[in-house]
């Protein structure tokens, strides 16, 4: 049976590649509006409730708006915003992180997107807060470099016109927007210091979480590394490998686009000191591929479906 899906904000980058993930997949069939009907308040409502699956690739205020205009009790919404990610009634569509996810997804009528960074810091400190190997009140630090493409379009202009800038770093006042759901779905009990950065790259992102075992406890960067391997061994989009011969970790200019989440436990000689990090596609798995694996999550099917590796 085809399922109709709108998406609401198609012409952006994030609602661009999930359109293509989801072209010649006879499960779907996408609604699409005229150029002259995009921003029709009339014509959204109409479009949102004549289908089966909306995805919001919107501001905040736009994406409430949108789920406003929802008049049945049928459509299914998948949020790629900011909007929704620590609200009530909504499911957070990060199947990996937390044992029962997908099943919550999988049944959710609302679920909200993950942010591109916090679905970096979650695959790599939530599994470890909740096996009990790292602590909840810890002040936990984050490092992370991203694509300029996960700014939007003016972030995309600026370095078209700005062929000089290579780093840009930002998130001076220590408030971003990801915060919150940082500290809400980790189970922590103080906000991450976050401090985040742009490179001149496209797509692509590390996010780094070091950590000083050795003035937590007795726990080591081996043990992370065994129970985040248990954890996701049976995971078709993450994986998770050790230091071993890794001597550096790259994002390229033109990196191809990937729906894969790679995660490292990097420890030095005697373990104490580690580096947990997480590489990944801002577009895809931080974006426009998770919110593809959630629509196949919400629709029974195999949530790889469509998924670049």
């Amino acid at each position: 049976m085809t399922q109709t899906v709108f998406i609401d904000g198609a012409v952006g980058t994030t609602g661009l590649e999930i359109a293509e993930r989801l072209s010649g997949r006879s499960e779907f069939s996408l609604v699409q509006l005229p150029e002259e009907q995009r921003k029709d308040v009339d014509a959204r409502r109409e479009a949102i409730n004549d289908s089966d699956f909306v995805i919001l690739c919107l501001p905040d205020e736009a994406a409430v708006e949108a789920v406003s205009l929802i008049e049945n009790r049928s459509t299914r919404v998948i949020d790629a915003s900011t909007a929704h990610r620590v609200a009530d009634g909504w499911t957070y569509g990060f199947a990996e992180f937390r044992k029962g996810q997908r099943d919550a997804i999988a049944t959710a009528r609302f679920v909200s997107n993950p942010g591109c960074y916090p679905t970096g810091f979650l695959a790599l400190v939530a599994p470890l807060i909740a096996g009990g190997l790292l602590p909840a009140d810890w002040p936990y630090v984050m490092n992370a470099v991203s694509g300029y493409s996960g700014g939007g379009k003016a972030l995309i202009e600026r370095f078209a016109a700005e062929p000089d800038l290579g780093f840009r770093s930002y998130g001076l006042t220590l408030d971003h927007k990801h915060m919150p759901e940082m500290k809400v779905h980790g189970g922590l009990a103080h906000d991450v210091i976050f401090a985040p950065s742009v490179i001149r790259a496209f797509r692509g992102m590390l996010v780094d979480v070091p950590l000083h075992l050795g003035a937590m406890g007795p726990v080591r960067a081996e043990q992370l590394l065994e129970a985040l391997t248990a954890y996701y061994t049976d995971s078709r989009i993450v994986s998770v490998q050790g230091r071993g011969e890794l001597s550096e970790l790259l994002i390229s200019e033109n990196d191809a686009p990937t729906d894969r989440l790679e995660l490292f436990v990097c420890g030095n000689a005697e373990g104490y000191h580690v580096r947990l990090i997480a590489r990944l596609d801002n577009l895809g798995k931080g974006a426009s591929g998770a919110a593809v694996q959630n629509l196949n999550i919400m629709a029974g099917l195999d949530e790889t479906a469509g998924l670049r590796f």
